[in-house]
C-alpha cells in the first residue's frame, strides 16, 4: 500500500526544510496531515491515499522526523510546529484547510487552528489530548529515552519498536523500518531528532517536563472551527475519562471512538476513515 503515487516536496519554515507527500488534485477542501512522536509521513500513505479522491492531501514530515530537517538552533517548541503547519499551507496557496493532527501533532494543529481560525475549517485530533494518561505517559517516556544514538542493524531497529524481524508480520512491516532508517557510523540511525530522545532522558533523571510554551488546553479552548476528537478505544494515550474533560474544553468538540489502540488509522484504517469521512463531508455543508 505504501506504494501509492504521490507527489513530493519540499519547503522551508524558518531555519528548517520540510518534506511532504501530496496526493489528489484540488477539489473538496484541502487536508493537511500531521504525524505523531513514533512516526512519519510514510506511515500516513494509506490513510492520505484513501482521503485523495475527492481533495488534495498532504502528509508532512515533522520537523527532526524523516526527510524534514532537524533545527540547527534547537527549536521544537509547539510554536515552532505550529508556524511549519501554516508554512506548508502557504506553500500550497490554501485559502482555507482541514487539519488532522495524530497525537504528539495535536499540540501544532491546534495552536495553528486557534492563531489561525480565518485559514482552518476543521481539526481532527487522532489519540491527543492536552493530558496523556499516566500509563501510555510512561511506556512513550520509557521507549523514546532508551533509544540508542545508532541501531547496529535494522533488525536491532526493529526489536526496540517490538517487532520481530523473523516473523511475517515482521518482514511485511521491514520496507517500513528501511524507510525510518538512515546509515550512520557503522550502523542506523532512526530519522528522529535526538532532542526528544534527550528531553525524555532528562524526564526520567530529573522529573523535569518538556516546557510547551503554551497552555493546551487554553488553546484548543480558543480554536473555532469544528473539531473531531478521535480516540482509540483501546488507547492507553487518551484516558475514557478525559473525553468530558475535551467536550468542555471546547463546545465545538465532537467526540469518537475507533476500534484501536494508540496508533489509530494504522491499527484499523477502515475504522479511521468511517469516523473521519463524516466529520470532512460536515465540514464541507
Amino acid at each position: 500500500m505504501q506504494s501509492a503515487i504521490h507527489r513530493t516536496g519540499r519547503v522551508q519554515s524558518g531555519d528548517v526544510g520540510l518534506f511532504y507527500r501530496a496526493f489528489g488534485q484540488a477539489g473538496k477542501t484541502p487536508v493537511l496531515i500531521a504525524h505523531g512522536m513514533s512516526y512519519f509521513s510514510y506511515d500516513w500513505i494509506p490513510a492520505a491515499e484513501a482521503l485523495s479522491t475527492d481533495r488534495e492531501v498532504v502528509a508532512a514530515d515533522t520537523r527532526g522526523f524523516g526527510e524534514s530537517d532537524w533545527s540547527p538552533a534547537g527549536d521544537n517548541s509547539v510554536p515552532a510546529l505550529a508556524r511549519d503547519v501554516m508554512a506548508l499551507i502557504d506553500h500550497f496557496g490554501w485559502k482555507q484547510v482541514i487539519l488532522v493532527g495524530h497525537s504528539m501533532s495535536g499540540r501544532s494543529t491546534s495552536l495553528a487552528a486557534a492563531d489561525n481560525p480565518s485559514r482552518v475549517r476543521g481539526l481532527a485530533l487522532i489519540d491527543f489530548t492536552p493530558e496523556n494518561a499516566a500509563a501510555g505517559a510512561r511506556r512513550v517516556a520509557d521507549k523514546v529515552a532508551s533509544q540508542p544514538d545508532v541501531f547496529d542493524t535494522i533488525d536491532s531497529a526493529m526489536r526496540y519498536f517490538d517487532v520481530d524481524p523473523d516473523s511475517d508480520a515482521g518482514r511485511a512491516k521491514r520496507p517500513r523500518f528501511e524507510a525510518y532508517l538512515k546509515p550512520l557510523n557503522g550502523g542506523f540511525q532512526l530519522k528522529r531528532d535526538l532532542h526528544y530522545r534527550n528531553q525524555f532522558k532528562r524526564q526520567k533523571e530529573t522529573g523535569e517536563k518538556a516546557k510547551l510554551g503554551v497552555d493546551m488546553w487554553e488553546v484548543i479552548g480558543r480554536v473555532k472551527c469544528p473539531i473531531l476528537s478521535m480516540r482509540g478505544a483501546r488507547s492507553d494515550m487518551y484516558a475514557p475519562e478525559t473525553k468530558a474533560k475535551m467536550v468542555a474544553a471546547n463546545p465545538q468538540v465532537r467526540v469518537v471512538e475507533v476500534d484501536a489502540g494508540h496508533n489509530v488509522a494504522g491499527e484499523n484504517l477502515t475504522g479511521f476513515l468511517d469516523a473521519l469521512r463524516p466529520f470532512l463531508q460536515s465540514l464541507e455543508a
